[in-house]
């Protein structure tokens, strides 16, 4: 079945060059003129579409109140929404990702870039969708209170998984994470960089080499992480290593559970040393099915 993604625009000339782009590249395509509108189609069909591409500047309500009222609803707050706006400077592109929104396009747009960003938030959303039922599945299979199953639910949900490379004209540098929840409450590279600091504050820079870890609680958003730190030597740094860095956020890491994500990090730290291939996500199932059962 293709995917089906709802377009917003108040201008007919960018709906109809929107729907004939994405018809011809195998997605169905509804379209509606205004947000007011978009929320009745969406309260209408059976079921959501995909995605959704919305501009941000119309008439009665602007893309910005349409997130908000889109994501506050549990039955649609997981479909990816992009942006795609003619406002284009920094402020109002910051200002869009600090709502949270999956991605943000300026006009006049890419037409490779748009279907390269909508085909990846397709298939980020359908495989964070396929890991959930499958530990949904894992968990109705034991005998667990409902109490406790949602308890576990929660924590998975908030469970990130994260990489940070330094870069000597950077800085911290997010280099790739994981996470099943595209509707964080934080920013991930803003904690991320935190705790890249903190990790410097203690250790300092040359502390890197040593592979170490340390278990630390996040008090802006009430969790806990687990950062590890390790370096391999690169000629073209100054200091002659890259430094990096691994870490987990999560609603609560006990001792135990870290001693076993450090092995697991000690494991990744080899791959990305050596280049060897490796899939994140992988590490994050690993590392999710230590949390959510050390919750007992």
């Amino acid at each position: 079945m293709k995917p089906l993604i709802l377009v917003i625009d108040d201008y007919q000339d960018i709906l109809d060059n929107l729907k004939m782009i994405l018809e011809f590249n195998n997605f169905n395509v509804i379209t509606s003129k205004n947000s007011k509108e978009a929320i009745k189609i969406l309260s209408s069909i059976e079921n959501p579409p995909n995605l959704i591409i919305s501009d941000i500047m119309m008439p009665e309500m602007d893309g910005y109140e349409l997130f908000k009222q889109i994501t506050s609803q549990i039955k649609w707050n997981h479909i990816p929404f992009i942006f795609l706006s003619a406002k284009s400077s920094p402020e109002e592109i910051r200002f869009g990702k600090m709502l949270g929104i999956d991605d943000y396009l300026t006009k006049p747009f890419n037409e490779e870039d748009l279907l390269a960003i909508i085909k990846g938030k397709l298939k980020r959303n359908k495989e964070s969708q396929l890991i959930t039922k499958e530990v949904y599945k894992l968990l109705a299979s034991e005998n667990i209170s409902p109490k406790l199953k949602k308890q576990q639910e929660e924590e998975l949900n908030e469970i990130v998984l994260c990489w940070i490379m330094w870069d000597d004209s950077y800085g911290p540098k997010l280099e790739d994470y994981f996470s099943i929840n595209d509707k964080l409450s934080y920013s991930i590279e803003k904690i991320a960089f935190q705790l890249y600091n903190a990790a410097t504050t203690v250790y300092g820079q040359e502390g890197f080499s040593k592979s170490e870890g340390i278990l630390l609680n996040i008090d802006n958003i009430n969790r806990q992480s687990y950062i590890f730190f390790d370096s391999y030597p690169d000629a073209n740094r100054r200091s002659g290593e890259q430094e990096y860095m691994l870490g987990v956020i999560a609603m609560r890491i006990n001792y135990l559970a870290s001693l076993k994500i450090k092995s697991i990090f000690l494991d990744l730290s080899q791959k990305i040393k050596y280049r060897t291939d490796w899939n994140f996500q992988n590490y994050w199932e690993k590392i999710s099915k230590i949390l959510t059962s050390s919750i007992f």
